[in-house]
């Protein structure tokens, strides 16, 4: 995990640009390394080292020409080595280097072959390729100067004010001159009438137990953010038998208020039960007030839940790096993929469950994935999906909706996923842990969390100030107080129409309250349905 950052065009300072790279120093603390090609293009590089500490910086240079700059991790690297790539020569023995080697072996065609978390740009001469993930898990922008010159970065922050225009590159493309954006990422899922599979509930612990195997690969220790809740205990649980097996243990990190928050409670059980070392962190309603700013110029967005539970991430992150953990496994994707969140119980129809949850899978990138991977970068953490294996979502999403669905099963939501791991004769987790409702992170950390952090922001914004957020921002404009404190945050380091452009409001579906807090409906089992209807704009 790395920040990226490449010009395509002559003309920018070498300086400057330098400067521009270093406003994602968080994201790569190891190193630095800049590279101007002999056509005056330049690729920079702020690195984490997670795969060959010692000769994998980067830019690196293909057997040619070709410069390549790489962020995230290919897990297939040594496959491909030992395959389709067996002629080719490596500097490094990063799992980066496939990249540039699989451009000289089949030109624009190879996204596909890889399997990983990634954003990349590889520049050849004038030529040049810049590609991202199937679903986003790695950030990467695209943007345009006045000159005409062609930006791609892992953050907003060294674009913003270069760029005349910007936006998210998406997921699932690569982009170059000759072809414009291609998509290349086009899972049968993406169809929700192939939501025709039978349920196999070997199968799906199969996957997620290969999903997993892969993302233990790393030369520094590694981790697992434990909520307690089903899947991140399920992540955990599976990652901790595969280390067993080679003798080692896994180290587990929860956050709430205290000790006493559902998430903590729940946690420390999963740990015990599991026999982790676990480290179980604390912080106060005041402390994340107090980083509310800085931390909103990290994430780069406005959305009200993403803010609310990046905040205790931001905590846990900075206490997991300080104990010299760079990597964690973490649970996301499950909810989008089975259905998870309350309100999925509330689908007028099989068609419609399937149909969102195809979308909140497409979506991942505007919101929890943003979250999961800012929060933990703004700290030179890693995070690390799971769930989002392409094989994994391939079989689980075309699992038949009905199969799926909460009303199925008398309300249980990821029934199907809890079924799976329900093995009486080796449990995989405690049996109040594998059916415990589902728990938004922002709730879990401690209810009060976010009731104490709307309260806040009712003092700091006049209801004038809101009744006139259409006019001051017109593009997304908040509809409470809270939203139009996190806007005017979020407008001080990026007042770009573009950079607004980039956000999408997480906001659930076939309920009243349309508040992104769990407990806003009303099978929550701490249910508060009036939450967040104070100041909000009609």
């Amino acid at each position: 995990m790395c920040g990226i950052l490449a010009i395509i065009g002559r003309g920018k300072e070498e300086q400057l640009f330098g400067a521009l790279s270093k406003r994602m120093t968080h994201r790569g603390p190891d190193e630095s390394d800049l590279h101007v090609t002999e056509k005056g293009h330049i690729l920079s590089h702020e690195r984490l080292s997670i795969i060959d500490l010692h000769s994998g910086k980067q830019p690196i240079q293909g057997t040619r020409t070709a410069y390549m700059v790489h962020n995230g991790e290919i897990y297939n690297h040594q496959e491909l080595r030992d395959g389709v790539l067996k002629g080719h020569t490596f500097r490094t023995k990063s799992d980066s280097e496939v990249i540039v080697h699989l451009y000289e072996e089949f030109g624009y065609d190879f996204c596909n072959m890889l399997d990983g978390d990634w954003a990349f740009v590889v520049v050849d001469g004038d030529d040049f390729i810049a590609g991202r993930d199937p679903m986003g898990v790695k950030p990467l922008y695209y943007g345009l100067d006045e000159r005409g010159r062609i930006y791609f970065s892992s953050e907003m922050k060294p674009i913003a004010d270069q760029c005349k225009t910007f936006s998210t590159f998406p997921p699932g493309h690569y982009y170059t001159a000759k072809t414009g954006f291609v998509k290349y990422y086009k899972p049968e899922y993406e169809d929700y009438l192939k939501a025709d599979q039978e349920l196999d509930l070997e199968l799906i612990r199969e996957t997620l137990t290969e999903a997993t195997r892969k993302r233990l690969m790393s030369d520094v220790p590694i981790g697992v953010l434990l909520s307690g809740g089903l899947d991140s205990s399920l992540t955990s649980a599976i990652a901790s038998r595969l280390l067993a097996e080679s003798g080692k243990k896994l180290q587990s990190f929860s956050i709430g208020l205290n000790a006493d928050a559902p998430d903590a409670a729940a946690a420390r059980k999963v740990a015990e039960y599991l026999g982790t070392e676990h480290h179980e962190i604390h912080f106060t309603v005041e402390e994340g007030i107090e980083i509310l700013e800085k931390l909103i110029w990290h994430l780069e967005t406005y959305d009200v839940t993403s803010i609310r539970a990046s905040t205790p991430m931001y905590f846990l992150s900075k206490a997991i790096t300080d104990l010299g953990v760079k990597v964690v496994l973490s649970g996301e994707g499950a909810d989008e993929i089975f259905g998870g969140y309350l309100y999925f119980r509330n689908a007028p129809s099989a068609v419609d469950f399937q149909k969102e949850t195809i979308e909140r899978v497409q979506k991942l990138f505007t919101a929890d994935l943003l979250r999961a991977d800012k929060s933990t970068m703004a700290h030179g953490l890693e995070t690390r999906v799971p769930f989002l294996d392409k094989a994994f979502l391939d079989m689980a999403v075309r699992i038949k909706a009905e199969e799926k669905m909460p009303k199925t099963y008398d309300g249980k939501e990821k029934y199907i996923l809890r079924k799976a791991f329900d093995t009486p004769e080796n449990p995989y987790l405690p049996e109040e842990v594998l059916w415990r409702q589902k728990e938004q992170f922002s709730d879990g950390v401690g209810y009060n969390w976010i009731d104490e952090l709307i309260d806040y922001c009712a003092t700091q914004v006049t209801d004038e100030q809101l009744a006139g957020a259409a006019k001051e921002f017109p593009y997304n404009a908040p509809a409470t107080k809270e939203a139009y404190f996190y806007r005017s945050i979020f407008n001080k380091y990026y007042p770009q129409i573009s950079a607004a452009q980039t956000v999408r409001k997480w906001i659930p579906k076939w309920q009243e309250n349309l508040d992104p807090s769990g407990r806003a409906n009303a099978a929550h089992v701490k249910a508060d349905t009036a939450i967040a209807k104070t100041g909000v704009v009609v």
